[in-house]
């Protein structure tokens, strides 16, 4: 399992995944906080320090286990930031808010690191023949997986069925019966959705909408 190990491109890898899912968890909190719920904060979770956010299974084991599988994509989580929904100011309409965060967060990321990547590639004149040509490639590299990492998981989590966030935002769009039937799900969630990826249901939709993004982005 371990012919052929790359340390470098395992960095290029999990350092763009730790910093996409920090910035994923503390978009919720902060969200949170500015609509009334100080959860997070009282948690000290408003930080982009990942060791307060970083989860044993999502953000190590399972990475590493696709990496050296061999996945064609790479992907992981944090652990969820508190929130306490009866403290929001607008209860439904603010759920949603607070959903849509992280992932609105991860496509602002996918957004700025491509942009970064492009203006990289249009100075490789410049950097390419100097001594720092290695660097400069590993970042370039860095800010593509950055780009490829972000979008996977805003896709990923706007997925419409609970505990992840596409799911909270269709509770919070639904009647209140329809809400609660949906919320039972919840406890069975990430298997479905984890049989849905593997099972490759969800490609058909998945696929081109990854493809659509990154050509937006990466040019």
């Amino acid at each position: 399992m371990f012919q052929g190990f790359d340390l470098n491109k395992l960095v290029v890898m999990i350092v763009p995944l730790l910093f996409a899912v920090t910035i994923h968890e503390v978009a919720h909190g902060w969200v949170a906080y500015r609509l009334g719920d100080p959860t997070a904060k009282w948690s000290g979770r408003l930080t982009l320090n990942p060791l307060k956010h970083l989860d044993l299974m999502g953000s190590f084991i399972l990475p590493l286990m696709l990496f050296f599988l061999k996945s064609p994509i790479i992907f992981g989580y944090a652990k969820p930031v508190p929130v306490n929904f009866n403290n929001l100011y607008h209860g439904r309409r603010d759920m949603i808010l607070v959903a849509a965060a992280g992932p609105a967060a991860n496509m602002l990321c996918a957004f700025l690191s491509g942009l970064l990547f492009r203006q990289l590639l249009a100075i490789s004149p410049w950097w390419g023949k100097s001594i720092f040509s290695g660097v400069f490639m590993e970042l370039a590299s860095m800010l593509e997986f950055s780009v490829v990492i972000n979008v996977i998981l805003a896709i990923l989590n706007m997925i419409p069925i609970p505990p992840l966030d596409g799911g909270r935002v269709l509770t919070g769009l639904l009647p209140p019966a329809q809400a609660a039937q949906l919320a039972r799900v919840e406890r069975f969630g990430i298997l479905i959705v984890l049989f849905l990826l593997f099972t490759h249901t969800l490609d058909w939709i998945f696929i081109p909408i990854l493809k659509l993004f990154l050509k937006m982005f990466l040019g």
